[in-house]
């Protein structure tokens, strides 16, 4: 009898021939959305079907939109421990980000990663955030498009430190602002991790993982929460998934793509 056992992280042959030249994230991608298959070892490689937390941090940490946001977030917190000057104020700041966090990310979802191209006079108007969530809804196994942009990060990442940074006394402003770069590095770990091949060991995961699932491939009128549900389920899209239809725009998000 031949006993197969779970690969180690390795890529199998096959992958690796089929891989060629691409890039470390293509083939990373290429390495999750391919079949297990037996490598000339004997081992069965699961890379494909399963992932560990280490192997998924590394493959994350490939991507250029965690890597800005942990550096700036360093500098961040390093700026704050320097000028110190603590105190119970400084907690204000920060419980108004986790507050508002749930319906930030509804809104940022419903109006801005949803939003359809329309012609004001004779200007398109097409987001490139948009645009690639577009893309990302069309293929949703492709890890490079479930990051932030990166010319919508450095936009964002800019805009928030200037809200908390002119808006706060510095020492406030910057627990604010190593606040929400927290929230934003949380986002972006959670939904990679929901679209890679990381299955879900914990019963607030498998909640967070089963529901943003659904808005892929049940009906993306519903779910639009990644970190948090709050909002969903205090705004009416948390439905039972059985109790809406399979949408057929759920990969288009009705959007015809140009001729």
């Amino acid at each position: 009898m031949v006993h197969h056992r779970r690969g180690r992280g390795r890529l199998c042959p096959c992958l690796r021939a089929r891989d060629g030249g691409a890039s470390r994230p293509a083939q990373l991608t290429a390495a999750f959305s391919a079949p297990a298959c037996i490598g000339d070892t004997g081992w069965v490689n699961q890379a494909a079907d399963s992932l560990s937390l280490r192997r998924a941090a590394r493959v994350f940490f490939d991507f250029g939109s965690p890597r800005i946001i942990v550096a700036v977030l360093a500098a961040a917190i390093a700026g704050r421990v320097a000028i110190g000057g603590w105190s119970w104020w400084d907690l204000l700041g920060p419980a108004v980000v986790l507050a508002a966090q749930p319906f930030t990310e509804w809104l940022i979802h419903v109006f801005v990663l949803h939003f359809r191209p329309r012609t004001v006079g004779r200007v398109r108007v097409d987001p490139l955030v948009a645009r690639k969530h577009r893309a990302h809804h069309a293929d949703p196994r492709e890890l490079s498009l479930v990051f932030i942009p990166l010319p919508a990060l450095a936009g964002l990442v800019a805009g928030v430190a200037a809200i908390c940074l002119a808006g706060l006394p510095l020492e406030r402003g910057l627990t604010t602002l190593v606040t929400a770069l927290m929230v934003l590095c949380t986002y972006e770990w959670t939904h990679y991790l929901i679209h890679s091949n990381y299955r879900p060991r914990r019963a607030l995961f498998r909640y967070v993982w089963r529901a943003h699932r659904n808005h892929h491939f049940r009906n993306e009128h519903y779910w639009f929460g990644v970190t948090v549900h709050v909002a969903d389920h205090l705004l009416g899209t948390f439905p039972e998934r059985g109790d809406v239809p399979v949408s057929p725009t759920a990969k288009t998000l009705g959007v015809r793509q140009a001729a």
